[in-house]
């Protein structure tokens, strides 16, 4: 097998305007796959545990959590599947295949029967629908930021692949958007139809995200390795020998992620026991603070194409640890504007510079031939925090009064893990396109 790494042939820049076109399908597609994702999320801390797990009584949020948590189990499967054609048959392929899963996934959930009618066979479906949602989310960011990275300028890459993780942000904003009314119904519709709706609607954005996605064409460093027959056989082979530290390395900075699982999932659950925060109040600040992100996280990247990743990238993570503390004490002063404040300071200008630099900060970690399956297999395997941080937080105290303690000191460790991996890479900001992932 040989593992001579092709570079980007001169005269195969992409036509005008498909940078920016790549961005947008990028955007778009993660909208969709993390408004299905970001909507189980809220079920989960707020529906499910009712519907799907009434005869658990005080485990009933554990095992709610741990369904949230199983996708996070598919998600490296997926990675080495989904990486190898992504690496193989080409990006574009694979995005379009993982969009329709998520979509039939999601809409499957909102179709199942819950427990009251066909007991534990409820929770069994729901964990199965869940792990199809994880087979898709493993492809989605790994792909769009790999398409996105290779059409972009060299001096505007993290601008563009940021635009990945605001779609990311865009789709958690309408995840919230439509759950509030949800929250606000009676029980009897809130646990019977009403938690169905948000999940039928997920239909109607991946027709929208599927028709833009379909006209993208293959990046041209892609499709000129595969022009000049130097595509890998086995990606994940050549990836594992070459680039296994850059792997490494991914996984422990993708710890980065489980903030976001603190702040969009267990801080609601957090806010709703504990602090007694009304479930539309603590909606209202991820929708607010993911807002105010769909305006910095592309000022993020465009301060690392001009300074860096890495310095950009320890920013972000030591900053999230910083104000997980500041954020849920927040919760529990009572005073709502105060509220809003700390969460956009802490997600919009906190987290959100790590979240918007990783694509291309992963990304450029490899080379074109296997790129896909890099940055698929390292992130999915460091999101296993992200899934599982709110049933481990939950079931060590962290939804119980004081237990900002614990959701503070397990959101402090893994951001210094991230901040401390990402300081071992090397700076890639000012390395051309064709020669990323050189030896």
């Amino acid at each position: 097998m040989s593992h001579t790494q092709p570079s980007t042939v001169p005269g195969t820049a992409a036509p005008a305007g498909t940078p920016k076109k790549a961005a947008l399908a990028s955007f778009l597609g993660s909208a969709v796959e993390y408004y299905d994702f970001f909507i189980f999320g809220s079920a989960a801390a707020l529906i499910f545990p009712h519907v799907f797990f009434p005869s658990a009584d005080a485990n009933a949020a554990i095992m709610s959590f741990a369904t949230f948590g199983f996708a996070y189990v598919a998600r490296p499967v997926g990675a080495v599947i989904l990486g190898h054609f992504g690496d193989r048959i080409g990006r574009q392929k694979v995005l379009m295949f993982t969009l329709l899963l998520m979509g039939a996934a999601t809409f499957v959930i909102g179709c199942l029967p819950d427990f009251k009618t066909i007991g534990w066979w409820a929770p069994i479906l729901l964990v199965l629908a869940r792990l199809c949602q994880g087979l898709s989310a493993a492809g989605e960011q790994a792909g769009a930021s790999s398409m996105t990275l290779e059409h972009a300028p060299d001096n505007r890459r993290s601008f563009f692949t940021s635009w990945t993780l605001t779609g990311t942000q865009g789709g958690q904003v309408l995840a919230a958007l439509v759950f509030i009314p949800v929250v606000a119904l009676p029980d009897e519709i809130k646990y019977g139809i009403g938690w169905r709706i948000p999940f039928w609607l997920s239909a109607v954005v991946v027709l929208v995200a599927f028709f833009i996605r379909r006209t993208l064409h293959e990046p041209p460093a892609f499709a000129e390795a595969k022009k000049h027959n130097q595509i890998s056989k086995l990606p994940v082979a050549d990836l594992l020998k070459l680039h296994w530290r850059d792997v490494l390395r991914v996984v422990c900075c993708a710890f980065i992620a489980a903030v976001s699982t603190v702040f969009g999932t267990l801080a609601i659950k957090y806010a709703k026991d504990v602090a007694h925060v009304d479930s539309t109040i603590t909606l209202w600040l991820v929708v607010v603070a993911n807002i105010v992100a769909l305006g910095t996280q592309p000022l993020f990247g465009t301060l690392a194409d001009r300074i860096g990743r890495k310095p950009v990238f320890i920013y972000g993570a030591l900053a999230s640890a910083v104000m997980t503390p500041v954020f849920l004490l927040t919760l529990e002063s009572g005073m709502v504007p105060l509220m809003f404040l700390v969460s956009v300071v802490y997600f919009a200008f906190g987290y959100a510079a790590a979240n918007a630099v990783w694509p291309s900060f992963y990304g450029e970690m490899f080379s074109t031939r296997v790129r896909f399956s890099g940055l698929a297999i390292g992130t999915q395997l460091g999101f296993l925090m992200a899934g599982f941080a709110p049933a481990i937080v939950t079931a060590i105290g962290g939804t119980k009064p004081g237990g900002w303690i614990q959701i503070s000191i397990f959101t402090a460790v893994i951001c210094v893990i991230a901040a401390v991996s990402a300081s071992t890479a090397r700076e890639s900001s000012k390395t051309p396109t064709a020669e990323l992932g050189l030896k």
